[in-house]
């Protein structure tokens, strides 16, 4: 691969062959939820800034100071328990300003619609009432994605935000459908974060019954007489029990007419119908539950007859989808390639499962089987990070401490790197494993953006950053999802002030970094010993094989 350096021309052909390394496969190197810690960790001796790098978005000082003061297997059982999460006054300063944090989901989308309508007066006259309302929709979604880029960095809770983007993820949404962009910030806050350590039949249900899915699966059209099975067939295939789960085209059909009636309604009224329908008529937020638009027969879905009356055969059908031994082993399977490996065992799958059905669905205790696994412990250090690992760990290494008050330049780099938060076009969410981020145009984009953040004050700490080019405007490279050029906005204003003198990286006088680098290959060393400025050996740092790796 061919890449461009402002480094010295000396280092030049050590960059390039550990460059070319990160693409390899791998660097060359049952308790229940509530049960009592275990030692497993401790007797494995693992490496803090590995094990940590795989609980935590990015190792760092500050995790490692938490990683000490407890141990790390109790510092697993913390993460996998977490309490409420304080974060620094400037950064909740800057969630709480959002209008996201300001305004509830049903006023806010009644507000849009408003506008949306006051638009379409114009339509063919003037243009501008229709742009300014594609403008507020995408300023509410970047308001959704910094706030997740905020609690990501400054979360003490690291492993539920890891959960929180994974489920995200597993029941993704693209941000580019409709008015979807104003929706997606709720459906994280209300359905996604309360349940992602918790149990799945939870999430699952609280993820039907947001609008934002309702609408991006066009359950809000599926009505009795006028069936669309498009959310059934995704939520069998990409939500429960996978494409070979063992569900047939029929099953699909009658989980469609299970869904009939499941909507959205922006009215605060009930609407007009009989007064044996209006009974089990429900309504929370801008959720509708429509008896007129119902299929009331009874359903057959595997193998079980499915009463029609209503809600309830939801939660019924939703507590036979999450307790299928398919169920158990997609989920399960999902989770060990985001965590351990792109093949986990089946050995390994098969006991997560296992402790997935016994506990009823219970997130959190399939987890603690498999961070407790010797099959994770031996995988430490050789997971290929996705876009949004790498750039996550790189800013949360280089600026722990700092406040960061405009993640523009974030955003970006995802686009760069063709991670768009909600950005997946398909419902199937972004691939998790290390082929689809590993050519060599991605590694040029991530030496790059190593160079930036290496290079001290790329825009995190100001509020006048001009934004970065389209990513759609880059030529295509395999591996890499180029984001929509709509989609990559100048920052918005933050809620403090830039800082006078932005904070300069100090990997390369870190205690903290300089121990971990003498745990790094002899090639990388060498490349590092060869540096003659600080910010060559931060982006060296940054851009080493090590780096690509959690």
């Amino acid at each position: 691969m061919k890449i461009q350096f402002n480094l010295q021309h000396a280092l030049s052909a050590s960059l390039l062959i550990l460059l070319a390394g990160c693409s390899s496969q791998s660097l060359q190197q049952a308790d229940n939820r509530h049960g009592p810690v275990s030692n497993t960790l401790t007797q494995a001796a693992v490496a803090p800034e590995q094990l940590l790098n795989r609980l935590t978005w990015g190792s760092n000082p500050s995790s490692l100071q938490a990683l000490q003061a407890v141990g790390p297997d109790r510092y697993l059982d913390q993460q996998l328990r977490p309490r409420n999460a304080v974060l620094p006054a400037a950064i909740q300063a800057q969630i709480d300003s959002m209008t996201i944090s300001r305004q509830s989901l049903p006023d806010l989308m009644r507000d849009l619609e408003a506008r949306r309508l006051a638009s379409e007066q114009q339509k063919g006259t003037d243009d501008t009432l229709r742009k300014e309302y594609q403008q507020e929709l995408s300023r509410l979604s970047r308001e959704a994605a910094t706030r997740s880029l905020l609690r990501d960095t400054y979360s003490a809770n690291q492993l539920q935000e890891q959960m929180d983007w994974f489920w995200m993820n597993h029941f993704n949404i693209h941000n580019g459908k409709a008015n979807l962009r104003a929706m997606l910030g709720d459906f994280e806050e209300q359905a996604i974060r309360p349940h992602a350590l918790g149990k799945f039949r939870d999430l699952l249900r609280a993820t039907v019954l947001h609008p934002a899915m309702l609408r991006y699966l066009d359950n809000e059209h599926n009505a009795v007489n006028r069936i669309n099975e498009n959310y059934a067939r995704e939520l069998m295939e990409l939500h429960t029990m996978g494409v070979n789960g063992g569900y047939t085209q029929k099953d699909v059909q009658e989980l469609a007419r299970v869904l009939t009636g499941l909507g959205i309604n922006l009215s605060k009224d009930m609407p007009r119908m009989k007064p044996e329908l209006e009974k089990i008529y429900v309504k929370q937020g801008l959720f509708e539950f429509s008896p007129p638009r119902h299929d009331f027969g009874d359903k057959q879905i595997l193998g079980q007859t499915i009463k029609g009356r209503g809600m309830a055969e939801l939660d019924e059908v939703l507590l036979l989808l999450s307790r299928q031994p398919a169920t158990a082993n997609f989920v399960s399977q999902k989770l060990a390639t985001y965590f351990v490996s792109d093949t986990p065992s089946k050995a390994l799958i098969d006991k997560m499962a296992q402790g997935f059905l016994q506990t009823d669905g219970d997130i959190a205790a399939t987890l603690r089987i498999m961070f407790n696994s010797q099959e994770f412990i031996a995988s430490l250090g050789k997971k290929f990070k996705d876009p949004l690992h790498y750039m996550l760990a790189s800013v949360r290494l280089t600026y722990d401490g700092n406040t960061i008050i405009n993640t523009g330049p974030m955003l970006n780099w995802l686009n760069m790197m063709g991670q768009q938060l909600n950005g997946r076009q398909t419902p199937d969410g972004y691939a998790l494993n290390e082929s689809a981020w590993a050519s060599s145009g991605q590694m040029t984009v991530r030496f790059d953006i190593a160079r930036a953040i290496a290079g001290g004050s790329p825009g995190l700490f100001r509020v006048d950053t001009p934004a970065a080019p389209p990513a759609a405007a880059m030529p295509a490279t395999p591996g890499m999802q180029a984001a929509p050029a709509a989609q990559v906005t100048k920052p918005a204003v933050a809620a403090q002030m830039p800082q006078e003198k932005p904070p300069q990286p100090a990997l390369a006088a870190s205690p903290y970094v300089k121990s971990w680098s003498t745990k790094f290959s002899p090639a990388t060393q060498t490349v590092l010993n060869q540096t003659r400025t600080a910010q060559e050996w931060n982006a060296i740092f940054l851009a080493s094989p090590e780096m690509m790796h959690r």
